[in-house]
């Protein structure tokens, strides 16, 4: 399952690329400067995964699921814990929505803010690797961090976890997001093999 560091530090420049046209797609929408991290790239098997792995500590967390099809197929949770959720969509609605009514526009804000996240990540990816992806459309939900892990971890068929860790500062507040792609490990080696192929163009 280990990656080679040269492995390793292309698939963390694609990210990169892409946290930096996610970050270009939530400026637009919430008015103001928000700027992701350089992603932390780590891999784990499912059975590995927790909250403490994750580096979410909260009563709920916020999670947004895609799946992804091409060469390879990807599944796909943005995490958040809920407080910051709620933050986020604060910041994307505005001050004419009051707080205690937030929890309203939770869904299809957090459902936007995941899509482009995701979409920009994996859009990276099939840009560099010279693929193509077809996605599912978002889905939110939220719930304690043992029920929102166990739905990750629990698919049999997609065993090999694909962890990113970002920041996300939006005017001056810092949110802690985390991504994870589950694979298996056919995906897995297709996505090496695809990664090897980028590094002799580069």
């Amino acid at each position: 399952m280990a990656l080679t560091d040269t492995q390793l530090d292309a698939l963390t420049e694609i990210f990169n690329i892409g946290a930096g046209r996610a970050a270009s797609s939530l400026s637009d929408i919430v008015g103001d400067e928000v700027l992701l991290s350089v992603p932390r790239v780590e891999f784990y098997r499912a059975n590995e995964i927790n909250a403490s792995v994750l580096s979410l500590a909260s009563a709920r967390l916020g999670s947004v699921k895609q799946r992804f099809k091409g060469p390879f197929t990807v599944a796909a949770s943005l995490l958040f814990t809920e407080e910051r959720a709620l933050e986020i969509v604060q910041e994307m609605l505005g001050s004419q929505v009051q707080r205690e009514d937030l929890v309203e526009y939770e869904q299809e804000a957090m459902c936007e803010v995941g899509n482009i996240i995701l979409n920009a990540c994996l859009s990276a990816m099939a840009d560099s690797l010279g693929i193509s992806f077809e996605s599912t459309l978002p889905e939110y939900s939220s719930d304690t961090p043992d029920v929102v892990i166990g739905r990750i971890v629990s698919d049999p068929d997609n065993p090999l976890m694909l962890i990113l860790h970002m920041n996300m500062i939006i005017e001056k507040r810092r949110s802690q997001g985390t991504l994870i792609f589950w694979l298996s490990s056919s995906s897995l080696d297709e996505l090496i093999h695809h990664l090897d192929q980028f590094l002799k163009r580069v």
